[in-house]
């Protein structure tokens, strides 16, 4: 009976060392994603002066970008979003005086190692 839990123990041995590198590698090739939005995400906020969006690692400056777009989508920053020199993980895009409506924030961010994560959300400006 114990030839028999050999092959098992093996076999439970290989998928540990293969989860063990998957976890490796996905650390090692990261996305970034945001963990803090002002205003946040379905807010109902007086009108803002600027979008920020912390995200979860370092921001390649470059490649990241935030745009905010009205409700018939019509792009309402005229700045260039910046990713903060002192927080790497910090990006910032500077507001018009925003009228009372619908507003969707599209971001882009590209972490230092390359990959490419984007996505959008909205809030209101009462």
């Amino acid at each position: 009976m114990n030839r028999n839990q050999g092959p098992w123990k093996r076999a439970i041995a290989s998928v540990a060392g293969f989860s063990a590198g998957l976890v490796l590698a996905s650390t090692a090739f990261a996305h970034v994603f945001p963990q803090k939005q002002e205003p946040g995400a379905g807010a109902s906020v007086a009108a803002p002066s600027q979008v920020k969006i912390t995200f979860d690692g370092p921001l390649e400056p470059a490649f990241s970008s935030v745009t905010v777009t009205n409700a018939v989508g019509v792009q309402v920053n005229a700045a260039k979003s910046a990713v903060d020199a002192q927080q790497p993980d910090l990006i910032t895009v500077a507001l018009p005086p925003l009228q009372a409506g619908r507003y969707a924030v599209h971001w882009v961010a590209v972490a230092v190692d390359g990959h490419r994560t984007h996505g959008d959300y909205t809030f209101e400006v009462k």
